[in-house]
């Protein structure tokens, strides 16, 4: 079973910083893209951003030259920098892996439980 545990996150004014963290652990033969997406209230799941093993990031326009994500595959481990944000950034935030559990078995998607995110005008 892979398990993804997120850590970071809490509340910050804006124009502030906050880091987010995620480890994946388990049985895992390999993990393609790692990233994050985000869910406001009443609003649907949305990326942030994703990096793929080769290390080829793709961003949300509402996050691109705000936020860095970046992944240590010898830990497993993607991480995102969250810098200038903003009150619209507040979401619970989740992290999101593509694993292949056995060489012979298809690619799955892994979420974490999710992270709050809170920013204050």
């Amino acid at each position: 079973q892979v398990q993804l545990v997120e850590s970071g996150g809490g509340l910050v004014q804006a124009g502030g910083s906050l880091g987010l963290s995620c480890a994946a652990s388990g049985s895992m033969f390999s993990i393609n893209v790692m990233g994050w997406y985000r869910q406001a209230p009443g609003k649907q799941r949305e990326l942030v951003a994703t990096i793929t093993r080769g290390g080829t990031t793709d961003y949300a326009d509402p996050v691109k030259g705000r936020f860095a994500v970046s992944r240590d595959t010898v830990k497993n481990t993607v991480y995102l920098q969250m810098n200038d944000l903003k009150p619209e950034d507040t979401a619970v935030y989740f992290c999101y892996a593509r694993v292949r559990t056995e060489v012979l078995l298809p690619e799955r998607d892994y979420w974490g439980q999710g992270t709050q995110v809170t920013v204050s005008s």
